[in-house]
């Protein structure tokens, strides 16, 4: 697992990662991975063609929620917490490209939706990358929205 492009064992039953080769999926699965999230679209670098086949092919669940880098939306957020609300009891391997657009989503699923204190949310974040304007303005739009909702 750790071979995978910027792994990052977040939880116990949480992993995220940049794009995984199609070899890195079956190490997904031996280490008790259920689901697979890609936030990636498809003509994201080392994006694989097949990935839905390959995944589901190891007997995991495949879910595509594909983030626009440029353009995250509020709705790709909403439909991301739905899916791992979904799965909470189940172990979950998220990946983006290089593992950006996770680290984004994971640091807002865990302040907004489990608790999980900013400053600990954050290191996490920070440890894959410190998000650009673009980004950083999606995130405290988000946090704003369900501080008001």
């Amino acid at each position: 697992m750790a071979q995978i492009y910027n792994f990052l064992q977040l939880e116990d039953d949480i992993a995220t990662a940049g794009q995984p080769t199609e070899a890195q999926f079956a190490a997904i699965q031996a280490a008790g991975y259920h689901v697979v999230i890609n936030l990636a679209p498809p003509s994201s670098t080392n994006a694989l063609p097949n990935e839905q086949a390959l995944v589901e092919a190891q007997g995991m669940t495949y879910v595509h929620i594909p983030v626009l880098w440029e353009e995250p939306t509020l709705a790709d957020v909403q439909q991301f917490f739905g899916i791992l609300q979904a799965y909470a009891e189940t172990p979950v391997f998220i990946h983006c490209a290089k593992n950006m657009r996770v680290s984004a989503f994971m640091y807002l699923y865990r302040r907004l939706c489990e608790g999980v204190d900013e400053t600990v949310a954050k290191r996490a974040l920070h440890a894959m990358w410190v998000p650009n304007d673009r980004w950083q303005t999606f995130i405290e739009q988000v946090v704003q929205y369900y501080q008001q909702h």
